[in-house]
């Protein structure tokens, strides 16, 4: 994942992901999400079943969380006290508690599921 300074239009970091046991190819960065205080992004790794925790102000990963097979859409319910991940080849929804960063529940929700909104109360 590179950052990009919007005003200079360079990029300032880059942030790599390495999972023990998986081979460079199966990680492949395909959605992100932030917190509303910007201070967590989110970053959904595809084939590494994995969703990277990320330190806005470090650019560090500070966690890895293993959802469901191939993670593909996230997103947060109203309050952002949970990130819900679609597994694409798994039929279900992953629910991430954010403030302890833990995968707390796994939803079958049907065959393929990308995408995901939650309403707004």
């Amino acid at each position: 994942v590179s950052i990009i300074d919007p005003i200079k239009h360079v990029v300032t970091h880059k942030i790599g992901f390495d999972v023990q046991g998986l081979r460079a190819e199966a990680i492949q960065p395909v959605g992100i999400r932030f917190t509303k205080d910007d201070a967590t992004a989110f970053v959904a790794l595809g084939p590494a079943n994995r969703v990277a925790v990320i330190d806005t102000s470090t650019y560090k990963v500070k966690k890895y969380l293993l959802v469901g097979q191939r993670v593909w859409q996230m997103a947060f319910t109203p309050d952002e006290k949970y990130l819900l991940t679609t597994n694409g080849l798994s039929n279900d929804v992953s629910v991430i508690d954010v403030a302890s960063l833990a995968v707390v529940k796994s939803i079958q929700v049907g065959r393929l599921p990308w995408g995901v909104v939650v309403a707004p109360r």
